[in-house]
Protein backbone atom coordinates (compact mmCIF):
# COMPACT_ATOMS: atom_id res chain seq x y z
CA UNK A 1 0.00 0.00 0.00
CA UNK A 2 3.08 2.45 1.05
CA UNK A 3 4.54 1.87 -2.25
CA UNK A 4 1.55 2.45 -4.56
CA UNK A 5 1.18 5.46 -3.07
CA UNK A 6 4.38 6.56 -3.30
CA UNK A 7 4.32 5.67 -7.44
CA UNK A 8 1.05 7.77 -7.44
CA UNK A 9 2.95 10.85 -5.62
CA UNK A 10 5.92 10.66 -7.80
CA UNK A 11 3.52 10.36 -11.11
CA UNK A 12 1.85 13.27 -9.86
CA UNK A 13 4.65 15.26 -9.40
CA UNK A 14 6.56 13.96 -12.75
CA UNK A 15 3.08 15.25 -14.08
CA UNK A 16 2.76 18.41 -12.90
CA UNK A 17 6.61 19.28 -13.92
CA UNK A 18 5.71 18.33 -17.42
CA UNK A 19 2.74 20.51 -17.14
CA UNK A 20 4.67 23.36 -15.54
CA UNK A 21 7.96 23.07 -17.77
CA UNK A 22 7.15 25.65 -19.87
CA UNK A 23 6.48 28.34 -17.48
CA UNK A 24 8.97 27.23 -14.98
CA UNK A 25 11.66 27.91 -17.67
CA UNK A 26 10.18 31.28 -18.15
CA UNK A 27 10.24 32.23 -14.74
CA UNK A 28 13.35 31.38 -14.22
CA UNK A 29 14.23 33.34 -17.51
CA UNK A 30 12.41 36.18 -16.54
CA UNK A 31 14.21 36.69 -12.58
CA UNK A 32 17.27 35.74 -14.34
CA UNK A 33 16.92 38.70 -16.31
CA UNK A 34 15.40 41.16 -13.18
CA UNK A 35 18.15 39.82 -11.08
CA UNK A 36 21.29 40.39 -13.51
CA UNK A 37 19.45 43.93 -13.98
CA UNK A 38 19.47 45.15 -11.03
CA UNK A 39 23.06 43.79 -10.19
CA UNK A 40 24.24 45.64 -13.26
CA UNK A 41 22.65 48.84 -11.76
CA UNK A 42 24.77 48.22 -9.02
CA UNK A 43 28.11 47.57 -11.16
CA UNK A 44 27.60 51.07 -13.01
CA UNK A 45 26.88 52.85 -9.68
CA UNK A 46 24.53 54.74 -11.41
CA UNK A 47 20.81 54.69 -10.88
CA UNK A 48 18.27 54.01 -13.99
CA UNK A 49 15.03 54.43 -12.61
CA UNK A 50 13.30 52.82 -15.97
CA UNK A 51 16.19 49.95 -16.30
CA UNK A 52 14.62 49.38 -12.23
CA UNK A 53 11.40 49.27 -12.52
CA UNK A 54 11.97 46.88 -15.61
CA UNK A 55 14.44 44.74 -13.50
CA UNK A 56 11.84 44.78 -10.45
CA UNK A 57 9.32 43.77 -13.08
CA UNK A 58 10.67 40.59 -14.54
CA UNK A 59 12.10 39.43 -10.82
CA UNK A 60 8.50 39.66 -9.68
CA UNK A 61 7.13 37.86 -12.80
CA UNK A 62 9.22 35.17 -12.99
CA UNK A 63 8.75 34.35 -9.34
CA UNK A 64 5.36 34.31 -9.42
CA UNK A 65 5.14 32.04 -12.22
CA UNK A 66 7.24 29.63 -9.78
CA UNK A 67 5.34 30.52 -7.37
CA UNK A 68 2.28 29.20 -9.47
CA UNK A 69 3.67 25.95 -10.38
CA UNK A 70 1.09 23.25 -9.61
CA UNK A 71 3.96 21.23 -8.94
CA UNK A 72 4.22 22.80 -5.53
CA UNK A 73 0.75 22.39 -4.97
CA UNK A 74 1.11 18.95 -4.51
CA UNK A 75 3.07 19.31 -1.55
CA UNK A 76 1.34 21.07 1.98
CA UNK A 77 2.51 24.55 2.29
CA UNK A 78 2.63 26.63 4.89
CA UNK A 79 0.41 29.95 5.78
CA UNK A 80 3.10 32.01 5.08
CA UNK A 81 4.13 30.87 1.94
CA UNK A 82 0.18 30.53 0.51
CA UNK A 83 -0.29 34.00 1.41
CA UNK A 84 2.76 35.29 0.02
CA UNK A 85 1.59 33.72 -3.42
CA UNK A 86 -1.75 35.35 -3.00
CA UNK A 87 -0.65 38.86 -2.51
CA UNK A 88 2.62 38.49 -5.44
CA UNK A 89 -0.42 39.12 -7.56
CA UNK A 90 -0.88 42.95 -5.75
CA UNK A 91 2.89 43.45 -5.92
CA UNK A 92 3.62 43.19 -9.51
CA UNK A 93 1.62 45.49 -10.98
CA UNK A 94 3.39 48.55 -9.20
CA UNK A 95 7.51 48.04 -10.87
CA UNK A 96 4.82 47.26 -14.13
CA UNK A 97 2.80 50.73 -14.12
CA UNK A 98 6.28 52.74 -13.12
CA UNK A 99 8.08 50.94 -15.98
CA UNK A 100 5.01 51.37 -18.85
CA UNK A 101 4.76 55.17 -17.42
CA UNK A 102 8.22 56.19 -17.54
CA UNK A 103 8.35 54.45 -21.06
CA UNK A 104 5.63 56.44 -22.48
CA UNK A 105 3.10 54.20 -23.23
CA UNK A 106 0.92 55.21 -20.44
CA UNK A 107 -0.23 58.70 -22.14
CA UNK A 108 -1.98 61.18 -19.93
CA UNK A 109 -3.73 58.28 -17.96
CA UNK A 110 -0.62 56.90 -16.91
CA UNK A 111 0.13 59.30 -14.22
CA UNK A 112 -3.17 59.07 -12.11
CA UNK A 113 -3.24 55.33 -12.77
CA UNK A 114 0.68 55.00 -10.83
CA UNK A 115 -0.55 57.19 -8.00
CA UNK A 116 -3.66 55.53 -7.72
CA UNK A 117 -1.82 52.30 -7.95
CA UNK A 118 0.81 53.58 -5.36
CA UNK A 119 -1.91 53.52 -2.92
CA UNK A 120 -4.38 50.88 -3.75
CA UNK A 121 -1.65 47.95 -4.63
CA UNK A 122 0.74 47.98 -1.24
CA UNK A 123 -2.18 48.66 0.84
CA UNK A 124 -3.52 44.91 -0.80
CA UNK A 125 -0.71 43.41 -0.48
CA UNK A 126 -0.16 43.98 2.88
CA UNK A 127 -3.40 43.01 4.18
CA UNK A 128 -3.22 39.68 1.77
CA UNK A 129 0.25 39.19 3.32
CA UNK A 130 -0.79 39.19 6.81
CA UNK A 131 -4.11 38.87 6.84
CA UNK A 132 -4.84 37.09 3.54
CA UNK A 133 -6.54 37.85 0.37
CA UNK A 134 -10.13 39.78 0.64
CA UNK A 135 -12.37 38.21 -2.11
CA UNK A 136 -12.96 41.95 -3.42
CA UNK A 137 -9.40 42.44 -4.03
CA UNK A 138 -8.74 40.08 -7.05
CA UNK A 139 -12.15 42.31 -8.93
CA UNK A 140 -10.72 45.73 -8.29
CA UNK A 141 -7.00 44.43 -9.18
CA UNK A 142 -8.44 42.56 -12.58
CA UNK A 143 -10.14 46.30 -13.18
CA UNK A 144 -7.03 48.25 -12.47
CA UNK A 145 -4.87 45.81 -14.69
CA UNK A 146 -7.59 46.01 -17.41
CA UNK A 147 -7.71 49.43 -17.47
CA UNK A 148 -4.10 49.80 -18.13
CA UNK A 149 -3.53 47.50 -20.15
CA UNK A 150 -6.69 48.96 -22.26
CA UNK A 151 -4.71 52.26 -22.00
CA UNK A 152 -1.06 50.09 -23.10
CA UNK A 153 -2.48 48.99 -26.09
CA UNK A 154 -4.27 52.29 -27.34
CA UNK A 155 -1.48 54.33 -26.51
CA UNK A 156 0.76 51.97 -28.71
CA UNK A 157 -1.69 51.66 -31.67
CA UNK A 158 -1.62 55.17 -31.76
CA UNK A 159 2.06 55.78 -31.89
CA UNK A 160 2.97 56.52 -35.40
CA UNK A 161 6.85 56.96 -34.49
CA UNK A 162 9.08 55.86 -37.13
CA UNK A 163 11.77 55.36 -34.55
CA UNK A 164 13.55 51.99 -35.48
CA UNK A 165 13.98 51.16 -31.56
CA UNK A 166 10.47 52.28 -30.83
CA UNK A 167 9.13 50.31 -33.34
CA UNK A 168 10.44 47.56 -32.39
CA UNK A 169 9.37 48.09 -28.43
CA UNK A 170 6.10 48.41 -29.24
CA UNK A 171 5.92 44.91 -30.96
CA UNK A 172 6.50 43.69 -28.40
CA UNK A 173 4.34 45.72 -26.27
CA UNK A 174 1.25 45.61 -28.13
CA UNK A 175 2.24 41.37 -27.92
CA UNK A 176 2.41 41.61 -24.21
CA UNK A 177 -0.71 44.00 -23.56
CA UNK A 178 -3.08 41.81 -25.92
CA UNK A 179 -1.84 38.40 -24.48
CA UNK A 180 -2.28 40.12 -20.98
CA UNK A 181 -6.13 41.72 -21.84
CA UNK A 182 -6.66 38.55 -22.81
CA UNK A 183 -5.74 36.42 -19.93
CA UNK A 184 -7.23 39.12 -17.32
CA UNK A 185 -11.04 39.13 -19.37
CA UNK A 186 -10.77 35.31 -19.93
CA UNK A 187 -9.55 34.08 -17.13
CA UNK A 188 -8.74 36.68 -14.60
CA UNK A 189 -12.24 37.81 -14.32
CA UNK A 190 -14.35 34.31 -14.97
CA UNK A 191 -12.21 31.72 -12.64
CA UNK A 192 -10.20 31.70 -10.21
CA UNK A 193 -6.97 34.15 -10.24
CA UNK A 194 -4.65 31.97 -8.50
CA UNK A 195 -4.61 29.83 -11.54
CA UNK A 196 -1.51 30.87 -13.82
CA UNK A 197 -1.93 32.43 -16.67
CA UNK A 198 -2.07 31.09 -20.03
CA UNK A 199 -0.48 33.18 -22.77
CA UNK A 200 0.74 36.25 -20.73
CA UNK A 201 4.15 35.27 -20.02
CA UNK A 202 4.80 34.29 -24.23
CA UNK A 203 3.46 38.33 -24.42
CA UNK A 204 5.67 38.98 -21.69
CA UNK A 205 8.87 36.78 -23.19
CA UNK A 206 8.55 38.27 -26.30
CA UNK A 207 8.44 42.07 -24.84
CA UNK A 208 11.78 41.57 -22.94
CA UNK A 209 13.25 40.12 -26.26
CA UNK A 210 12.08 43.36 -28.00
CA UNK A 211 13.53 45.31 -25.23
CA UNK A 212 17.14 43.03 -25.19
CA UNK A 213 16.94 43.84 -29.34
CA UNK A 214 16.61 47.59 -29.04
CA UNK A 215 19.09 47.37 -26.17
CA UNK A 216 21.47 45.36 -27.78
CA UNK A 217 21.12 47.64 -30.62
CA UNK A 218 22.15 50.66 -29.07
CA UNK A 219 24.97 48.59 -27.26
CA UNK A 220 26.34 48.09 -30.58
CA UNK A 221 25.80 51.40 -31.83
CA UNK A 222 27.39 52.86 -28.82
CA UNK A 223 30.43 50.65 -29.55
CA UNK A 224 30.71 52.09 -33.36
CA UNK A 225 30.39 55.34 -32.44
CA UNK A 226 33.06 55.24 -29.35
CA UNK A 227 35.60 53.53 -32.08
CA UNK A 228 35.30 56.51 -33.95
CA UNK A 229 35.67 58.74 -31.38
CA UNK A 230 38.54 56.98 -30.02
CA UNK A 231 40.24 56.81 -33.71
CA UNK A 232 39.27 60.61 -33.45
CA UNK A 233 41.05 61.04 -30.73
CA UNK A 234 44.00 59.26 -32.03
CA UNK A 235 44.16 61.62 -34.56
CA UNK A 236 44.10 64.43 -31.96
CA UNK A 237 46.85 63.22 -30.38
CA UNK A 238 49.08 63.06 -32.99
CA UNK A 239 48.02 66.80 -34.02
CA UNK A 240 48.54 67.99 -30.91
CA UNK A 241 51.74 66.07 -30.43
CA UNK A 242 52.66 67.30 -33.94
CA UNK A 243 52.77 71.38 -32.59
CA UNK A 244 54.90 70.02 -29.94
CA UNK A 245 58.46 71.04 -31.38
CA UNK A 246 60.76 68.37 -31.28
CA UNK A 247 64.19 67.90 -29.44
CA UNK A 248 65.76 71.03 -28.66
CA UNK A 249 68.62 71.44 -31.77
CA UNK A 250 72.36 70.34 -30.50
CA UNK A 251 73.75 72.87 -28.79
CA UNK A 252 77.14 74.14 -27.30
CA UNK A 253 75.95 76.72 -24.68
CA UNK A 254 72.24 74.77 -23.46
CA UNK A 255 71.04 71.01 -22.82
CA UNK A 256 67.43 70.93 -22.58
CA UNK A 257 64.85 68.42 -22.01
CA UNK A 258 61.27 68.24 -22.33
CA UNK A 259 58.64 65.80 -21.18
CA UNK A 260 55.04 65.66 -21.68
CA UNK A 261 52.33 63.15 -20.31
CA UNK A 262 49.08 64.15 -20.83
CA UNK A 263 46.25 62.77 -18.41
CA UNK A 264 43.68 61.93 -21.33
CA UNK A 265 44.53 61.32 -25.15
CA UNK A 266 44.54 64.94 -25.56
CA UNK A 267 45.31 67.73 -22.94
CA UNK A 268 45.59 71.35 -22.36
CA UNK A 269 49.59 71.63 -21.60
CA UNK A 270 52.28 72.86 -23.67
CA UNK A 271 55.66 73.77 -24.13
CA UNK A 272 57.43 76.13 -26.81
CA UNK A 273 61.34 76.91 -28.14
CA UNK A 274 60.14 80.40 -29.15
CA UNK A 275 63.90 80.73 -29.92
CA UNK A 276 66.59 78.09 -30.07
CA UNK A 277 70.32 79.02 -31.02
CA UNK A 278 73.79 78.54 -29.73
CA UNK A 279 73.46 82.21 -28.11
CA UNK A 280 69.63 82.79 -26.80
CA UNK A 281 67.20 80.18 -25.57
CA UNK A 282 63.28 81.21 -24.79
CA UNK A 283 61.31 78.52 -22.81
CA UNK A 284 57.15 78.89 -22.90
CA UNK A 285 55.86 76.31 -20.75
CA UNK A 286 51.61 76.61 -20.34
CA UNK A 287 48.59 75.32 -18.77
CA UNK A 288 45.10 75.59 -19.93
CA UNK A 289 42.12 75.07 -17.06
CA UNK A 290 40.28 71.79 -17.39
CA UNK A 291 41.42 68.54 -19.75
CA UNK A 292 40.54 67.01 -22.53
CA UNK A 293 39.35 68.11 -25.96
CA UNK A 294 38.46 71.66 -25.07
CA UNK A 295 41.96 72.20 -23.47
CA UNK A 296 43.59 71.01 -25.93
CA UNK A 297 41.92 73.11 -28.46
CA UNK A 298 42.75 76.20 -26.44
CA UNK A 299 46.54 75.26 -26.23
CA UNK A 300 46.43 74.98 -30.07
CA UNK A 301 45.41 79.00 -29.88
CA UNK A 302 48.16 79.57 -27.25
CA UNK A 303 50.97 77.91 -29.14
CA UNK A 304 49.74 80.34 -32.18
CA UNK A 305 49.70 83.34 -29.69
CA UNK A 306 52.84 82.49 -28.51
CA UNK A 307 53.91 82.34 -32.23
CA UNK A 308 52.42 85.46 -33.38
CA UNK A 309 54.74 86.93 -30.43
CA UNK A 310 58.22 86.09 -31.40
CA UNK A 311 59.40 89.46 -32.27
CA UNK A 312 59.17 90.17 -28.57
CA UNK A 313 60.98 86.99 -27.70
CA UNK A 314 63.97 88.94 -26.17
CA UNK A 315 60.71 90.83 -23.40
CA UNK A 316 59.46 88.20 -21.44
CA UNK A 317 56.64 90.94 -20.22
CA UNK A 318 55.58 92.07 -23.17
CA UNK A 319 55.72 88.36 -25.13
CA UNK A 320 53.23 87.79 -22.50
CA UNK A 321 51.11 90.97 -22.63
CA UNK A 322 50.71 90.04 -26.41
CA UNK A 323 49.34 86.78 -26.06
CA UNK A 324 46.72 87.66 -23.07
CA UNK A 325 45.93 90.01 -25.91
CA UNK A 326 45.22 87.78 -28.09
CA UNK A 327 43.51 85.50 -25.89
CA UNK A 328 41.22 87.22 -24.23
CA UNK A 329 37.57 86.64 -25.05
CA UNK A 330 38.29 83.69 -27.39
CA UNK A 331 38.71 81.18 -25.30
CA UNK A 332 35.27 80.73 -23.71
CA UNK A 333 35.88 81.30 -20.26
CA UNK A 334 38.69 79.41 -19.81
CA UNK A 335 41.92 80.75 -18.33
CA UNK A 336 45.68 79.99 -19.11
CA UNK A 337 48.97 80.20 -16.58
CA UNK A 338 51.94 80.52 -18.53
CA UNK A 339 55.71 81.06 -17.76
CA UNK A 340 58.64 81.69 -20.45
CA UNK A 341 62.29 82.38 -19.61
CA UNK A 342 64.65 83.99 -22.35
CA UNK A 343 68.40 83.20 -21.62
CA UNK A 344 71.07 85.10 -23.42
CA UNK A 345 74.69 83.80 -23.66
CA UNK A 346 76.23 87.55 -24.29
CA UNK A 347 74.96 88.93 -21.08
CA UNK A 348 74.84 86.31 -19.00
CA UNK A 349 71.55 86.78 -17.99
CA UNK A 350 67.96 85.67 -17.57
CA UNK A 351 65.00 87.39 -17.90
CA UNK A 352 61.28 85.59 -16.83
CA UNK A 353 57.91 86.58 -16.50
CA UNK A 354 54.89 84.17 -15.71
CA UNK A 355 51.16 84.57 -15.55
CA UNK A 356 49.66 82.95 -12.90
CA UNK A 357 52.07 79.89 -13.04
CA UNK A 358 54.05 77.98 -10.63
CA UNK A 359 57.35 79.40 -10.16
CA UNK A 360 60.40 78.35 -11.83
CA UNK A 361 63.37 76.30 -9.67
CA UNK A 362 66.65 77.18 -10.17
CA UNK A 363 69.64 74.76 -9.01
CA UNK A 364 73.49 76.17 -8.67
CA UNK A 365 75.83 73.93 -7.38
CA UNK A 366 73.16 72.11 -5.65
CA UNK A 367 71.11 74.56 -4.03
CA UNK A 368 67.23 75.26 -5.54
CA UNK A 369 65.65 78.58 -5.26
CA UNK A 370 62.32 80.19 -6.39
CA UNK A 371 62.04 82.36 -9.20
CA UNK A 372 58.91 84.21 -9.42
CA UNK A 373 57.06 86.95 -10.77
CA UNK A 374 54.13 86.42 -11.81
CA UNK A 375 51.09 88.49 -13.38
CA UNK A 376 46.99 87.47 -13.44
CA UNK A 377 46.10 84.55 -16.10
CA UNK A 378 46.09 84.90 -19.37
CA UNK A 379 42.46 85.57 -21.43
CA UNK A 380 41.43 86.88 -17.52
CA UNK A 381 41.60 90.56 -18.45
CA UNK A 382 42.21 92.76 -21.30
CA UNK A 383 43.74 95.25 -18.54
CA UNK A 384 46.27 92.55 -17.68
CA UNK A 385 49.90 93.90 -16.94
CA UNK A 386 53.25 91.77 -16.53
CA UNK A 387 56.67 92.34 -15.19
CA UNK A 388 60.01 90.58 -15.40
CA UNK A 389 62.76 89.27 -13.58
CA UNK A 390 66.57 89.66 -14.58
CA UNK A 391 69.33 87.26 -12.92
CA UNK A 392 72.21 86.56 -13.23
CA UNK A 393 73.53 83.15 -15.19
CA UNK A 394 76.23 80.85 -14.29
CA UNK A 395 78.00 77.73 -15.51
CA UNK A 396 76.22 74.45 -14.59
CA UNK A 397 72.45 76.42 -13.67
CA UNK A 398 69.69 73.89 -14.07
CA UNK A 399 66.37 75.44 -14.80
CA UNK A 400 62.88 73.37 -14.26
CA UNK A 401 59.63 75.33 -15.52
CA UNK A 402 56.87 72.69 -14.83
CA UNK A 403 52.57 72.62 -14.98
CA UNK A 404 51.18 72.56 -11.36
CA UNK A 405 50.27 68.71 -12.67
CA UNK A 406 53.33 67.95 -11.05
CA UNK A 407 52.84 69.36 -7.14
CA UNK A 408 49.53 68.52 -7.08
CA UNK A 409 49.67 65.02 -7.83
CA UNK A 410 48.13 63.05 -4.67
CA UNK A 411 48.91 59.83 -3.25
CA UNK A 412 46.03 57.29 -1.57
CA UNK A 413 45.82 59.69 1.40
CA UNK A 414 45.04 62.52 -0.71
CA UNK A 415 48.33 64.13 0.54
CA UNK A 416 49.98 66.85 -2.12
CA UNK A 417 53.22 65.64 -3.71
CA UNK A 418 54.21 69.68 -3.20
CA UNK A 419 57.10 71.87 -3.90
CA UNK A 420 58.99 70.44 -0.89
CA UNK A 421 59.24 67.04 -2.39
CA UNK A 422 59.52 68.50 -6.20
CA UNK A 423 62.88 70.50 -5.02
CA UNK A 424 64.02 67.57 -3.08
CA UNK A 425 63.04 65.60 -6.44
CA UNK A 426 65.32 68.45 -8.62
CA UNK A 427 68.57 68.45 -6.50
CA UNK A 428 68.53 64.30 -6.83
CA UNK A 429 69.31 65.23 -10.47
CA UNK A 430 72.55 66.77 -9.96
CA UNK A 431 74.88 65.21 -12.15
CA UNK A 432 72.11 63.34 -14.41
CA UNK A 433 71.86 64.90 -17.80
CA UNK A 434 68.90 67.39 -18.54
CA UNK A 435 66.90 63.73 -20.25
CA UNK A 436 67.69 61.52 -17.84
CA UNK A 437 66.47 64.25 -14.99
CA UNK A 438 63.20 65.13 -16.46
CA UNK A 439 62.56 61.51 -16.41
CA UNK A 440 63.45 61.25 -12.62
CA UNK A 441 60.68 64.20 -11.91
CA UNK A 442 57.83 63.02 -13.92
CA UNK A 443 58.40 59.21 -11.93
CA UNK A 444 58.74 60.70 -9.11
CA UNK A 445 55.51 62.36 -8.73
CA UNK A 446 54.00 59.43 -10.84
CA UNK A 447 55.02 56.56 -7.69
CA UNK A 448 53.55 59.70 -5.20
CA UNK A 449 49.92 59.54 -6.94
CA UNK A 450 47.19 57.16 -6.57
CA UNK A 451 46.43 57.98 -10.29
CA UNK A 452 47.23 60.52 -12.47
CA UNK A 453 44.72 63.28 -12.68
CA UNK A 454 46.33 66.02 -14.65
CA UNK A 455 48.99 66.54 -17.18
CA UNK A 456 52.64 66.54 -16.28
CA UNK A 457 54.53 68.88 -18.28
CA UNK A 458 58.54 69.68 -17.31
CA UNK A 459 61.41 71.47 -18.87
CA UNK A 460 64.85 70.82 -17.87
CA UNK A 461 67.42 73.08 -19.02
CA UNK A 462 71.35 73.45 -18.31
CA UNK A 463 73.39 76.40 -18.77
CA UNK A 464 76.69 74.68 -19.96
CA UNK A 465 78.46 77.81 -21.81
CA UNK A 466 82.34 78.87 -20.61
CA UNK A 467 83.36 82.01 -20.25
Amino acid sequence: MVLIDTSFTANQVLNAFYHDAPNLFLGSAFATVGILSIAFCFLRRRFDALLVWLATFAALYGLRMWMNASMLRIVPQSLLFDRLRSSMEFLIPIPAFNFFRLAGFLGRGGKVLVLASRMIFPTMFVIALVFGPLPVFYPISALVVIYALWLLLMRSLGNKSQDRDFAAVRIGVLCFAALALWDNLVDRLAHNPSIPAHVEPYGFAIMLACLGYVAARRAHARDVELGEIHQELELARRIQLSILPEAFPASTDFRIAARYVPMTSVAGDLYDFLVASDRQVGLLIADVSGHGVPAALIASMVKMAATSQRSNAAHPAQLLAGMNAALCGNTQGQFVTAAYVYLDVATRQLRYAAAGHPAMLMMRNGVVSEVAENGLLLAASELATYHEKTLPLEQGDRLLLYTDGLVEARNANGKLFGEDALIAALRNTEGLAPDAAADHLIASAQQWAALQDDDLTVLVCDFVAAR
